[in-house]
């Protein structure tokens, strides 16, 4: 479902529960926001849609079904469901092997997915083991690159994903650099 049909659906439920634009968005988000949303002009975060299911009492997997009688659970919604139990539960090799970051909630996912990409980096540098250095260095460019991405990028990731890369490249340069010294190479 694109922006315009969730915004259309959002100001039905609104109108038909005689409710204002300022009504529903209360002290959560702006009522400017909220007409930016009906409009499908914006794309409101998961932590939006859930405040505003709850407001509007629709449920989130009929608010987002294809079709507005439909009722059971949207696929784009269940991945991000599932992107944020795998992040929870520390499944980082499992999320970035099983979650696209893809539909509605694109830009939630590439940050779920640099998150996962970083901590995985994270330990495998933790070895000192050259092969494991090295995946650790891809594994930190790819969480740079989602981190980079949509509504959500986020600078200091990207950081930390250069910072991760340039440590280990160290640790591989000191490797080679001995290995050449002791006549290795």
């Amino acid at each position: 479902m694109d922006n315009a049909e969730l915004g259309k659906r959002l100001k039905t439920a609104r109108l038909s529960k005689k409710m204002t634009q300022s009504e529903v968005a209360g002290d959560f988000i702006t009522r400017n926001m909220l007409s930016l949303i009906e409009s499908g002009n914006a794309t409101p975060s998961m932590k939006t849609l859930e405040y505003l299911s709850g407001m509007l009492d629709i449920p989130m997997d009929k608010l987002l079904a294809d079709s507005w009688e439909e009722s059971s659970e949207v696929p784009d919604f269940q991945t991000l469901r599932n992107a944020k139990k795998l992040l929870t539960d520390q499944k980082y090799s499992q999320l970035v092997e099983n979650i696209q970051a893809e539909g509605i909630f694109t830009d939630e996912l590439h940050a779920i997915r640099s998150i996962a990409y970083l901590r995985t980096a994270e330990q495998l540098s933790e070895s000192g083991q050259t092969e494991q250095l090295q995946q650790a260095v891809n594994l930190a460019r790819l969480a740079a690159d989602e981190a980079s991405k949509g509504i959500y990028a986020n600078t200091a990731r990207i950081a930390q994903a250069n910072q991760l890369i340039s440590k280990s490249a160290q640790s591989l340069s000191n490797y080679y650099s001995s290995l050449a010294q002791g006549g290795g190479i």
